[in-house]
């Protein structure tokens, strides 16, 4: 009985981890410790990264400087800055990947998304 109870246990205990395991999320702060600036080469910073739908992007900036704005492919390739998805201008802004696909993000002030502050990602399972 004692030994039903004990296994019993670890397969549930076992369960428990992979399904905290399979549902982990990673945080990525967007440009690391220089943040979502116009000086930070975002294609340097994806290098090597895996995005995968539950991680968190953050992103930290100046919000009086910049602002983040969720663009579709065209509006990405153009830094078209006024038909965006979703605007973020607090200075502190968190987005959950929720979904498989691509992402593009941009700066909607003056020239910063010309000069390169505009970040695309690609969100895998």
């Amino acid at each position: 009985m004692c030994l039903q109870s004990y296994q019993y246990c670890t397969v549930i205990l076992f369960f428990l981890c992979l399904n905290s395991l399979l549902n982990a999320r990673e945080t990525h702060i967007v440009g690391d410790t220089y943040g979502w600036t116009d000086s930070t080469n975002f294609s340097s910073w994806t290098a090597g990264k895996e995005f995968h739908v539950g991680d968190l992007l953050v992103f930290n900036y100046d919000n009086m400087v910049h602002n983040v704005l969720q663009v579709n492919s065209t509006a990405y390739e153009g830094c078209i800055k006024d038909t965006y998805a979703e605007k973020f201008d607090g200075g502190n802004d968190t987005l959950l990947l929720s979904e498989v696909g691509k992402y593009w993000f941009i700066c909607g002030v003056s020239d910063h998304c010309e000069n390169g502050q505009k970040l695309g990602i690609v969100a895998i399972p």
